[in-house]
């Protein structure tokens, strides 16, 4: 069994693509992922499937089209994959503190991409780099740093136009969530 972290993109945000919490995790545990736990009303969902990655992702897209009646994207990275992108930050802490200072909001961003983005796209990500505001690419996966809201960005707006499905979490929540598939791992 492979403990996964299913990342539902674009719920619950302005009013948009509602998914109750309670109502997702009893289609899941119809699906028979009875241990499946969610996190927050953004759609983060731990769960232990024998499934590929795509399996899930399909199964799970499938899903919340039928339940839901909403066409909704999944991202998702397994365990593993989610303790190397916390571990592997590649700002320093004194960057993220001066960050934290400056912003009313959470600094420290990562953005999950479904597939590789797109080179020609990542390029031009350059030329939207505007002050207080960083970013590092290492695989499927964007850094955000932000010395203002993340609210306010030209570079977070960007992340969907990297020519695949993308998907943002702050870093507390990906903090909790690596908490939570190290608990189903070890449980």
């Amino acid at each position: 069994m492979t403990t996964y972290i299913a990342l539902l993109r674009g719920i619950n945000v302005g009013g948009n693509n509602k998914i109750k919490m309670a109502d997702l995790k009893q289609e899941l545990v119809k699906l028979g992922y009875a241990n499946a736990q969610t996190y927050i009303q953004s759609g983060n969902i731990v769960l232990t499937s024998n499934e590929s990655e795509n399996e899930l992702r399909d199964r799970l897209e499938a899903m919340i089209a039928e339940a839901f009646k909403l066409s909704i994207k999944v991202v998702i990275r397994n365990a593993d994959e989610l303790k190397k992108i916390v571990a592997d930050c590649p700002f320093m802490d004194e960057q993220i503190v001066q960050a934290d200072g400056a912003s009313e909001f959470q600094s420290l961003y990562v953005t999950m991409l479904l597939g590789m983005p797109v080179q020609e796209k990542v390029d031009k990500l350059k030329h939207v780099e505007a002050p207080g505001e960083q970013f590092v690419i290492r695989g499927r996966d964007v850094y955000l740093l932000f010395d203002q809201s993340v609210r306010n960005s030209k570079l977070s707006i960007q992340m969907d136009k990297l020519g695949t499905t993308a998907t943002t979490r702050n870093w507390k929540t990906m903090n909790k969530l690596v908490a939570m598939a190290d608990e189903m791992t070890s449980g």
